[in-house]
């Protein structure tokens, strides 16, 4: 839930308060799970009104630098991101009358581009190959040299991020489990989720498992950092001390997984087939485990890359 000072905001944007409180699904039914009493549920961020769990954190952190006044309309709104942060800052911004540049890597989906561009938000493009990296510079670069004309909020180093995942997503999904829940599956893109969603999980239950889904350094999965290069930027708000376990997981896996999603009427992109597919090997390696993860963002965003083909 929203602070209480921040609640206002809903009451004059009333689309503000569509963001969160997305229902937990049992996943039932793949061919691949163990039928060894584990189970799986997951939340449904694809359910947000900008289609991924990314409108948590952006409405947190917006919300908060208008509180502090930091945030004035006379600046224009700047960050980088791979793609669903950027709709979320768009949207927002849009709803309320802000004016956004994002700076993504080029090779974000098309889909997430004309989103973003739909809310009439301003769109700056890094080399591809340079990866998520290459946008967040040049994200402070453009904030720093030209601090009169933009606000970075900074979703990397911003404790807004980490903060609505540890008030919001983790008090859902406690209440909706009752408390009892074994592994939470998590990956690390600004490292927002698995520190809030970890730090309470933890609270509640030290015993609870947060368990960190590892990509491929190339091609990668799309929204997550593997962090296993020395020159990989690191998210200022990421604390490794919450992870317990890692998953490595490979694009073709995470591909697999969303197919095998489709099929039974779960349309999601592929970070959430890669936490699926680290579900299940978690659930291999532990008989009777209660397993909740989340489904980040809807298919719909991946139409334009190899992931339906």
């Amino acid at each position: 839930m929203l602070p209480e000072n921040l609640r206002k905001y809903v009451e004059r944007y009333p689309t503000l308060g569509l963001i969160g409180g997305t229902r937990l699904l049992s996943v039932e039914g793949l061919d691949a799970w163990p039928d060894n009493g584990a189970t799986l549920h997951a939340k449904c961020e694809w359910t947000n009104p900008g289609g991924s769990l990314k409108d948590r954190p952006v409405r947190r952190m917006l919300l908060e630098e208008i509180e502090r006044g930091r945030l004035t309309r006379e600046r224009s709104i700047i960050d980088s991101s791979s793609g669903n942060a950027g709709i979320a800052y768009a949207m927002i911004g849009a709803m309320m009358g802000y004016d956004v540049t994002l700076v993504l890597p080029g090779n974000a989906s098309a889909e997430r581009k004309k989103r973003i561009l739909a809310h009439g938000a301003k769109l700056i493009q890094t080399d591809p190959l340079e990866g998520y990296d290459a946008a967040l510079r040049e994200a402070h670069r453009l904030a720093e040299e030209h601090a009169d004309k933009y606000f970075m909020p900074d979703q990397y180093a911003n404790d807004g991020n980490w903060r609505a995942h540890y008030d919001e997503t983790a008090v859902e999904i406690l209440e909706q489990t009752g408390g009892e829940l074994t592994h939470f599956i998590s990956g690390i893109g600004t490292g927002g989720t698995i520190t809030g969603v970890g730090r309470r999980l933890k609270e509640h239950d030290p015993s609870i498992k947060i368990v960190q889904v590892l990509p491929e350094v190339f091609p990668g999965i799309e929204g997550l950092k593997p962090l296993e290069s020395p020159e990989d930027i690191v998210p200022k708000i990421l604390d490794t001390r919450v992870v317990d376990e890692q998953v490595r997981v490979s694009i073709e896996d995470a591909f697999d997984y969303c197919n095998a999603l489709a099929r039974r009427g779960i349309f999601v992109g592929q970070s959430s087939g890669a936490y699926l597919k680290a579900a299940v090997e978690t659930a291999k390696a532990n008989p009777g485990a209660r397993i909740v993860t989340l489904f980040c963002d809807i298919g719909e965003r991946y139409f334009s890359t190899r992931l339906w083909d």
